[in-house]
């Protein structure tokens, strides 16, 4: 009566790794290492239940069904890329959990960096959308190796992937309009 269970929280674990480049129970430890929370608290900042955070970590479950959901994920990647560098405090870190909590998924960057204009919000969309891409095919330090084995013969190829694959938001843009010109 086990085998099939396995089967199929191993084949929903595959799908995710498909879908967000590795099995949930993975990217959320990861998280909740990066970040110090406990699973309750990384429930309550993506704004799911903690049940559902269980069936998705152990494969029970293999989608995030909520795209609002897959962006605060998204949202607290780039955080705890951003805690793990030092550039942000613990207590920095928890005042953005708190902001990435609260979004509806949508502006998960806080309103200081939501843009009014429909050219920067444009800007924005495109690139979370190869954001998205990039990280749903490999893991944030796969893409950074990637980078560092390009960078020496096609440079501004490892830039692309360092900024959009392991960057954050705002550098992406930057960098995007930069290079639209």
């Amino acid at each position: 009566m086990g085998a099939p269970r396995q089967d199929t929280s191993e084949r929903a674990r595959e799908l995710q790794r498909s879908w967000y480049g590795e099995p949930l129970g993975v990217l959320f430890r990861r998280l909740i290492d990066d970040l110090g929370l406990n699973q309750a608290r990384l429930a309550a900042v993506l704004g799911i239940s903690a049940p559902m955070l269980s069936q998705l970590m152990s494969g029970q479950r293999a989608k995030i069904g909520n795209p609002s959901v897959v962006q605060r994920v998204q949202a607290l990647q780039e955080l705890a890329a951003e805690v793990s560098s030092g550039s942000v405090s613990a207590a920095e870190a928890a005042e953005r959990m708190e902001g990435i909590r609260k979004s509806a998924g949508g502006a998960v960057l806080g309103t200081a960096q939501t843009q009014s204009s429909t050219g920067s919000t444009t800007v924005r969309r495109v690139v979370r959308e190869i954001q998205s891409l990039l990280r749903s095919v490999a893991a944030a330090g796969d893409i950074i190796d990637a980078a560092d084995r390009l960078g020496p013969t096609h440079p501004e190829l490892a830039e692309f992937l360092r900024v959009y694959g392991a960057g954050r938001t705002a550098d992406a843009v930057a960098h995007y309009e930069a290079h639209q010109s």
